[in-house]
């Protein structure tokens, strides 16, 4: 929670990609009452992410998008973006697209966290993450833990900048861009 809050700060907007539950988005927005929480995900999960905002009593979190990242994105911009556990569950042509889509609508000087597991010179950080790849893979042969330099490289073509890497419980990080 930290560090989101710090991350996000200075903003006022957030687009959260792959809300999954809603669950994200209405913690945070519970705990951070200075943003706008936008919520997207799939056409065919919206459903669940609207059914959590609206158990929420939260005010500052809007009802989900629509959102493939190898399709339209908003023609809306952020001053920041955050997404979880998402980065893994896609094939690596949709985190290509993710990171195009998340330079072309978040502002200058403006945050992307991505939270989840990834690995380092092409090396899992634990065995937990070594045996939740293979699961990863056996579900979905396009799934993977993604690669820290990989992550790096793409998001520079992007117009991205990394500004931290932070260690997180359970073998997990937030890694933070900024927009040049």
């Amino acid at each position: 929670m930290d560090i989101i809050k710090r991350e996000f700060r200075d903003s006022e907007s957030i687009l959260e990609i792959g809300s999954g539950t809603g669950q994200h988005a209405v913690f945070f927005a519970e705990h951070l009452p200075h943003l706008t929480w936008q919520t997207s995900e799939q056409t065919e999960n919206l459903l669940g992410v609207q059914q959590w905002i609206n158990d929420s009593s939260c005010k500052n979190v809007f009802s989900p998008i629509s959102l493939n990242v190898t399709a339209q994105w908003p023609n809306t911009s952020y001053n920041g973006i955050f997404s979880a556990n998402t980065a893994h569950i896609m094939s690596w042509p949709e985190v290509e697209a993710m990171f195009q889509g998340v330079g072309t609508i978040l502002k200058i000087n403006s945050p992307f966290c991505l939270y989840g597991p990834f690995n380092y010179a092409n090396n899992y950080t634990s065995k937990s993450n070594a045996n939740f790849d293979i699961w990863l893979k056996n579900r979905n042969p396009k799934s993977a833990i993604r690669n820290f330099e990989d992550l790096v490289s793409l998001a520079e073509k992007h117009g991205l900048a990394l500004k931290e890497d932070h260690e997180m419980p359970a073998n997990n990080r937030i890694l933070v861009w900024i927009k040049k």
